[in-house]
């Protein structure tokens, strides 16, 4: 399948396309990467080099693809931190344009905003465009629990909030949501949830909590998800990212690296070990 994924990129180490790319097409998707920005080096490093693009290039890029004629063939676009309101409304351009050559065609939004702990960190009125433009142009929406409680403007506390939170995204415009970085009340201890919702039911997989952070996870878990659930059933997507990511995040603790090992595990993401369970919630 073919997945338009718009997204910044560095240089070294792996952030937006750069983290996203790699999975996908070890899953066997070609990707045609569009980049917001080219860095040297993902941000958290404190000092980095390179270009921000302006909207109108991005927008240029995408429109010398259409003019390929290939949109017809376009299965899915993907989109991840968006930077500033004008490039995000380059890139629900750019669904819109895709969606008009193949109605059948997927927008997965990783709705890029902050995470607990951090708060927001990106630029005013993103939270705002997230929340008021992408989740209603969204086909699939894979927010971390803190920007799913953003998004719908209440607390999740319990198993029962997580799924009420996402059947309000869901009322919006998303079919499917997946819900990262769950820890609700119910989550056992030393442990993360991911959840993912549709109109076929609810499942949730606990896998345990590594002492660690590093960038391009998300990105990762977005882009593997929605090729996972190209070619099958959402609970099965959600098994298999789960046990992919945290395959890849366990190598990257057990290596101390600052970068996430994508590469080194990839044989985890083509084929993931399946460890964990996943359970029907509804």
């Amino acid at each position: 399948m073919n997945i338009l994924s718009i997204q910044s990129s560095v240089a070294y180490g792996h952030a937006g396309n750069s983290s996203a790319v790699f999975p996908l097409q070890r899953l066997g998707h070609e990707v045609w990467p569009v980049f917001t920005v080219h860095f040297s080096n993902h941000t958290g490093y404190g000092e980095w080099r390179g270009p921000v693009f302006d909207p109108e290039t991005v927008r240029d890029v995408i429109t010398g693809i259409e003019e390929r004629g290939v949109l017809p063939r376009c299965d899915a676009v993907l989109s991840g931190y968006q930077g500033a309101p004008t490039m995000g409304e380059v890139i629900v351009d750019a669904v819109a344009r895709v969606k008009a050559a193949n109605p059948d065609a997927l927008y997965c939004a990783d709705p890029v905003m902050g995470d607990v702990g951090r708060g927001f960190y990106v630029r005013e009125g993103i939270p705002e465009f997230m929340r008021d433009v992408v989740v209603p142009a969204a086909d699939v929406l894979t927010p971390n629990q803190f920007e799913l409680e953003f998004l719908v403007g209440r607390t999740v506390s319990t198993v029962t909030d997580l799924l009420d939170a996402a059947d309000a995204l869901r009322a919006r415009g998303p079919k499917v949501v997946l819900v990262t970085s769950v820890q609700t009340d119910e989550t056992p201890a030393d442990s993360v949830q991911m959840a993912v919702v549709s109109d076929e039911g609810a499942w949730i997989v606990t896998t345990p909590l590594l002492p660690m952070y590093v960038a391009g996870s998300g990105d990762a878990t977005a882009a593997i998800f929605v090729a996972r659930l190209m070619t099958s059933s959402p609970a099965e997507a959600l098994a298999a990212t789960a046990s992919s990511i945290f395959a890849v995040m366990e190598r990257t603790h057990d290596a101390g690296s600052r970068e996430i090992l994508l590469v080194d595990a990839q044989e985890a993401i083509a084929s993931p070990p399946m460890q964990f369970a996943v359970t029907q919630l509804r």
